[in-house]
């Protein structure tokens, strides 16, 4: 049975714990503050691009259409996964990876994996997938040249066929205590359908010209939106994890206070 002592040394223990706990969730709260903001600010921008940009790609001859654009029968399939450097966050990290095996199950066995974040680049590598590209120390505020940088190297890839599809597996931020992980393609650009059909455009300059600066800057904004929001996620299943864990030490100091 434990004595008074050994029972008050596991109370200064917790309390120590308790103490990094809490400062790690106010740490995390600052970060989704700041982080927070620029993800709603540049949400309606991503969304208006991507109307716009489908709107004129259907009324674009095939001929003149960007390499971006081309479609693959079959081919290689390749997915960049986003999770984070550390831990400490919840099931964010255990979720994205659980929905990215997933993909590269169905995709076959020459699918490959662009790893953005330590969590994803160990995992799978522990787990000998392969790794076509690793991508690490991004920080806490991920910033447009970031993701421009990001973008360009995996536009590059496409283009030198390196992969025919791309995907972008990361988690959606829907509220701090709230997060989806989802897939969303990215390359080749797909030709939405529907009601947009209906909207004609005058073209200044000719298409080829216009897309050789509009898509690029399509592919940009997407990976920096990716980031935004995977980085939002984070910081918001850390808060929740370690105001969990905050809590669940209140829980023990009372017990054993009582004891």
């Amino acid at each position: 049975m434990a004595t008074m002592r050994d029972i008050r040394r596991r109370i200064r223990s917790i309390k120590n714990t308790q103490q990094i706990t809490k400062a790690m969730q106010m740490v995390a709260a600052a970060k989704l503050r700041k982080v927070q903001d620029r993800v709603v600010a540049s949400r309606p921008y991503a969304t208006k691009l991507r109307e716009v940009l489908g709107r004129l790609v259907l009324q674009v001859p095939p001929g003149e259409y960007h390499p971006l654009l081309a479609e693959r029968l079959g081919g290689r399939s390749a997915y960049v996964v986003v999770t984070g450097d550390r831990g400490l966050c919840g099931a964010y990290n255990a979720n994205v990876i659980r929905l990215a095996e997933r993909e590269l199950t169905a995709a076959g066995p020459e699918a490959v994996v662009l790893a953005v974040g330590r969590k994803g680049r160990d995992y799978f590598r522990r787990q000998k997938y392969p790794l076509l590209r690793t991508y690490v120390d991004l920080g806490d505020d991920p910033s447009f040249p970031q993701a421009r940088e990001l973008a360009r190297e995996l536009m590059a890839l496409f283009l030198e066929q390196a992969f025919d599809h791309l995907y972008l597996v990361y988690t959606q931020f829907l509220s701090p205590v709230r997060q989806q992980p989802q897939v969303v393609p990215l390359l080749p650009i797909r030709r939405p359908t529907g009601a947009e059909k209906a909207v004609e455009y005058i073209f200044e300059p000719r298409p080829p010209l216009l897309f050789q600066s509009l898509l690029p800057r399509y592919v940009e904004v997407q990976v920096y939106q990716m980031l935004l929001e995977a980085k939002a996620s984070e910081h918001g299943a850390r808060m929740t994890a370690m105001e969990a864990a905050t809590d669940n030490a209140e829980e023990m100091i009372k017990r054993l206070t009582l004891s």
